[in-house]
């Protein structure tokens, strides 16, 4: 068992810059079925909504009370429209949204609404994938106190490289970088591209969160039995201030280093629910999270925060729209037996 209390820094800096987050990389339309436990075949109706990783985890902090940003690309139709319309109306800063005209498509998912769900997700000439390093603004990213990336725009170029300048600048600037490592095998061209990407993003990132099966294709040394304790500590040792490996149904595991140098971990349960589908946790979680490190909760309450949302993103019928508000969220932990500690 690992001792010692995880010490984090930077998470207090820059609290009066006017954006707490801005996310980077995909925002989609979601259709959803509206019949629970109906497959495809059976299902007669879809209840549309926005979707994508980093799109969710926006309107998560959002709908929380944090200011979020966004940069990335959408398409001049109907669908991007929608999504544009969605997170404006969310209050999300969307100045570093791009519309862009000719072939190019907002992403489009079709999920059913199971708990083991089937979802096709049609990523042909994505939009997102288009985002350009001419597109990455440096006095947007000074701007504000955390950039939170998707890695699935580390997949192909040119967002590949858009997303890494991100980062960069963002680490110049002193605003914290946090990398999901989103692995999305039909996006990547090859095999060996996501570990060399993955490592060289982690490099700028502050704070990287993935599953097992994630940190396992990013090629980082694990031991199972060990919860990816080798893994974590690769990391750390390369300048990450945190990791965290999420285990589904098992919780998820934070590592970090304690105030002599050594390493800590904190491990977190799930909330126990009867889950509706399971697309959104992460988002969710990921959004929890890091409202409640940037608003000063303490590392357990925030994690906490982060497991709470992902329970309650997965009672609700869509994604986006079962983001919680912090007094539900706050509420639904108190009748668990958490009390969050206001800062």
């Amino acid at each position: 068992m690992i001792k010692g209390m995880i010490q984090l820094s930077g998470c207090e800096q820059n609290a009066d810059r006017p954006i707490d987050v801005i996310c980077l990389g995909r925002a989609g339309v979601d259709f959803y079925g509206n019949t629970d436990g109906a497959n495809f075949a059976q299902e007669v109706s879809f209840k549309k909504s926005v979707g994508g990783s980093p799109g969710n985890v926006a309107i998560g902090l959002a709908t929380l009370g944090a200011k979020a940003g966004f940069i990335g690309c959408l398409s001049d139709d109907a669908l991007g429209h929608f999504v544009r319309q969605y997170m404006s109306n969310k209050g999300i800063d969307l100045v570093g949204m791009k519309t862009l005209r000719g072939e190019y498509r907002t992403s489009l998912a079709v999920a059913e609404l199971r708990p083991e769900p089937e979802v096709v997700i049609y990523r042909n000439n994505a939009a997102d994938l288009a985002l350009s390093p001419d597109d990455i603004s440096t006095e947007y990213l000074a701007s504000a106190r955390c950039l939170f990336v998707s890695g699935t725009a580390l997949s192909v170029s040119p967002s590949r490289e858009a997303t890494l300048a991100a980062m960069q600048t963002a680490q110049l600037n002193g605003t914290q970088v946090v990398l999901d490592l989103d692995y999305r095998p039909y996006s990547w061209a090859a095999p060996e591209d996501p570990p060399h990407f993955y490592k060289l993003a982690a490099s700028f990132s502050d704070i990287v969160i993935g599953n097992k099966e994630e940190f396992d294709v990013m090629g980082v040394p694990h031991d199972v039995t060990d919860s990816h304790i080798n893994a974590a500590s690769e990391l750390l040792s390369g300048g990450t201030d945190m990791v965290v490996v999420k285990a589904g149904a098992e919780g998820c595991d934070v590592f970090g280093l304690d105030n002599n140098g050594d390493l800590a971990q904190l491990s977190q349960p799930i909330f126990r629910v009867e889950a509706r589908k399971p697309y959104g946790a992460g988002d969710a979680f990921a959004a929890a999270l890091l409202f409640g490190l940037l608003n000063q909760y303490s590392l357990s309450d925030a994690v906490a925060m982060g497991a709470a949302n992902a329970a309650i993103n997965v009672t609700g019928d869509t994604c986006a729209d079962a983001m919680s508000t912090l007094p539900d969220l706050s509420n639904f932990m108190s009748a668990r037996g958490h009390q969050l500690v206001t800062p």
